[in-house]
This record gives structure tokens, sequence and C-alpha cells, in this order.
């Protein structure tokens, strides 16, 4: 057994390079039944899509904490250390509790292993999660964001009280499927009989697929365009805000400290969200309390200014439309001379359609490796760059470095004052990245 959280975290981490990932339920269905179901105790706001996930999470669960509420969330992957992605009331789960909990789950997944397979780091980690806040935290609500898809990924095990579905984009093609209808299906997965649905995919063909779904299996479903609505009212970096329409009332003037005009779908559907809430579980919100939750809610990593000399802006788009989300901010919200791109991606992405969206508004591309297992090669991802310029007759500058803290530094080497520094990719670099700017900004040396 584990003596230190160290080991208990080595064991669990260990797992990732070694099964990967690995959908289905019924390894986390025969953990959870030797646990005594603990996951039956709690209260989950289910959370699927392909982007959008982690800010709708950190809108519900700031607006819930704001109204005396105690809040558990389950979110991954982590951008500081593994602890991050279990919290109760914003607070990381103990490391003594991962070690406990760890010494009473590796038993029981050597005793599965021959039956059904080895757990995934993913498996260990939802397990971990739900003992936490079935038998230490006892939160009102835990807000559960999926790891892949839905129908298969391991958070599907719990029965929630609302399940909502922020969008549907080409994204993790190989394990869910190549196109927008089949990954439709698998995020659709989380819809549960007689739960209502909260939805903003917005595609006809993924719509109609959560559509059909939620008739299927007799969920009330409100999705946006159809049965709630938003209003830009302003937008400028920092703050922006918007009106809301719904089936059950109106609000006006709601305001976000998220940049991105994504944020104000992802705000709406949090705001659904807790209406259904109100509606169907007497949910008490004051409105003061609501507006002050979507106000203060802030979301690592999104967008997220990290160094102001020089100017450093973290976001974790991953995938085409995430990268489209973020060309369409940096357009619109922020001011800049030129933009210096640092990008770090895995092997399994839409590399091309990625570029295409993101490479039109770059001055300068430096690409680089996460420190992970499944990187893709600096200097494949720079060569499909120079693909598209050569296509595109652009004159971007492009260089590969390997070494991503050597590509932070070149890319502070060659931005001025009044330039931008991007760095975007696998939320593994940006964990990375984010760690060494906070820590090199409050170094007395500094950058």
């Amino acid at each position: 057994m584990f003596q230190t959280y160290q080991e208990a975290l080595e064991w669990i981490t260990k797992l990732m390079p070694l099964h990967g990932i690995k959908p289905g339920l019924e390894r986390t269905e025969a953990l959870l039944e030797r646990l005594g179901y603990p996951h039956r105790r709690l209260k989950f706001i289910h959370v699927a899509g392909t982007n959008g996930k982690g800010s709708t999470c950190a809108f519900l669960a700031s607006v819930l904490r704001g109204a005396g509420y105690d809040v558990g969330v389950f979110t991954s992957p982590f951008l500081e250390k593994y602890t991050n992605r279990i919290q109760m009331n914003d607070e990381d789960i103990p490391e003594a509790s991962v070690l406990a909990i760890a010494n009473r789950i590796k038993p029981i997944s050597d005793e599965i292993e021959p039956l059904h397979g080895a757990l995934s780091m993913f498996e260990i980690s939802t397990a971990i999660a739900i003992v936490y806040f079935a038998t230490e935290a006892y939160p009102d609500f835990v807000v559960w964001e999926t790891g892949m898809g839905g129908r298969l990924d391991s958070t599907n095990v719990v029965a929630p009280i609302v399940s909502v579905i922020t969008n549907v984009g080409l994204d993790h093609t190989d394990v869910l499927g190549e196109t927008i209808p089949q990954i439709a299906r698998e995020k659709a997965g989380i819809i549960k009989p007689g739960v209502p649905v909260v939805s903003t995919a917005t595609q006809p063909e993924a719509a109609a697929v959560i559509r059909e779904t939620a008739v299927a299996r007799k969920a009330s479903l409100y999705e946006l365009g159809a049965n709630f609505r938003y209003d830009t009212r302003e937008v400028q970096e920092g703050r922006q805000t918007f009106d809301f329409e719904g089936p059950f009332r109106k609000l006006e003037n709601v305001a976000i400290g998220m940049d991105g005009l994504h944020q104000q779908t992802n705000a709406a559907l949090a705001l659904m969200t807790i209406e259904v809430l109100r509606q169907y579980y007497a949910l008490v919100v004051d409105d003061e309390e609501l507006y002050a939750g979507f106000e203060r809610a802030r979301w690592k990593g999104r967008l997220e200014m990290v160094s102001r000399a020089p100017r450093i802006l973290l976001d974790g788009a991953h995938n085409p439309d995430g990268a489209k989300t973020l060309a369409d901010t940096l357009k619109q919200v922020y001011s800049y001379r030129r933009l210096v791109f640092v990008l770090g991606m895995l092997r399994n992405k839409n590399h091309p359609e990625y570029l295409r969206h993101i490479l039109p508004i770059v001055d300068t591309l430096i690409v680089t490796e996460p420190d992970f297992f499944k990187a893709m090669p600096a200097g494949e991802l720079a060569s499909a760059a120079e693909a598209w310029r050569e296509a595109n007759g652009a004159s971007l500058s492009i260089a590969a470095e390997p070494d991503w803290r050597e590509a932070l530094e070149r890319a502070r080497r060659s931005a001025g004052p009044d330039d931008l520094i991007v760095v975007s990719g696998s939320l593994y670099f940006l964990s990375d990245a984010r760690a060494r700017v906070l820590n090199l900004a409050d170094s007395e040396k500094g950058w």
C-alpha cells in the first residue's frame, strides 16, 4: 500500500501512458459497486461538450457557492497540480484524502483487472472524486465534467439532476467518431430518462441528435435559440454584458469577467441551467447572488492574461472550433501591433484545420512540444504551418523549438512592448507554461 501522497500520485499518473483512454463504464461500475455505490448519495450537474465545459462549470459553481451551497467540482485535466481537478468550495482535495482513497481503491482495482481489464487514470480519478465527495466533503451539488464524449465516459455512471451540453465539434475523432452526428450521439449519451437537459449545441446536425435523444428518453430539453436566448450589450477586455431571456423570466445586463464572445454563450447556458434547477428542484438563488456569481467566475487557462510585461495570454484552444473562437476573440477584444503565437499540440488533433483558423492573424509562430507522451513533434507541426503559408502566400515567420521553455523565451525576446504573446494548444502544455510564466513573474529576476 502507499505510504505517501507522492507514491499514490505516481500510481495514478502512470496509468495514463500504460493504459491510455479506455471508453466504457463496466470498470468504473464494478469499482463503485465494491465501494458501496457512493455516487448514489450525490446530486450531480453533468456537463458534456467539445468546448466550453470548464468555463460553464466555473459559472455554475460560482453562482451556487455565492448562494450559500456547498459545491464539489470535478474537471480535467489539471493546470497546476493533480488535486486541482477535484475541488470542494474552491479548495483542492487534500493530499491526505487522495492517499487514503487511493489505498482503498488500489486492492479493488487489482481485483477487477482480471475480470474487466486495468482501470485508466481517468477512471481512478473519477472514483476518487466520488468517494471524496460522498464520504468526506458532503456537497449539496457536484458540478461534474465529462472527460471525453459522454456515453462511454466514466463520469456517465452517475444519475444527474440535470444534463448540460455545451457544443459539438470535431475533436477526439479517433475515439468519438469522424462526423458531427456521431460525436453528438456520444455527447447526448449523458441524457438520462426524465432528467432535464440544457444545450447550446446549435449546429443543425448536432441539435437534431440531441433533440431525438431527449425525446426518446422523455427528457425536457431547453435549447439555445429555441427555448432561451441572449443578446450582447457590451464587450471590452475584462468585462462584457448581455441580456438573457428564457422560458421562465428575463434578466438584463448580466456581467461576466471572462473574455470572448463565446463566454456569453457559456454563461447563458449556465444561467438556463440555474433556472432549470430553480423550477425543478426549488433551488434558492437571489438575483443579487446570481449576478455576483457570474461576474466573479474565472477559469484558469482560458484567455487568461498571466503577464503584463510582456503581455502573455494563455488559452487552451486545442481543436479547430477552439482555434476559430480564439482567433475571433483576439480580433474582437484585444489590441496589439504584432501577434506572437506559441503552440504545442498532441498528435491526435486536426492540425491543418486548427492552423487554418489561427494562422491568418499570426505574425510569428513558434511551435513546440508538450511534455506528454502523445506530443506532436515540433518539426512536423512546423511543416504543416509552412504548407499553409505556402498555399496562402502568407508572410508569417515560423520557428520550431522542441523545448517549450526555450520556445517561451524566444517568444519573449521577439515581442515588443506593443505586441501580444499568445500561448495555446494542449492543456498539458498550458499547465507547464502557466507555472513557468507565473514563477518567473514572481521571481526577483523576473523575465
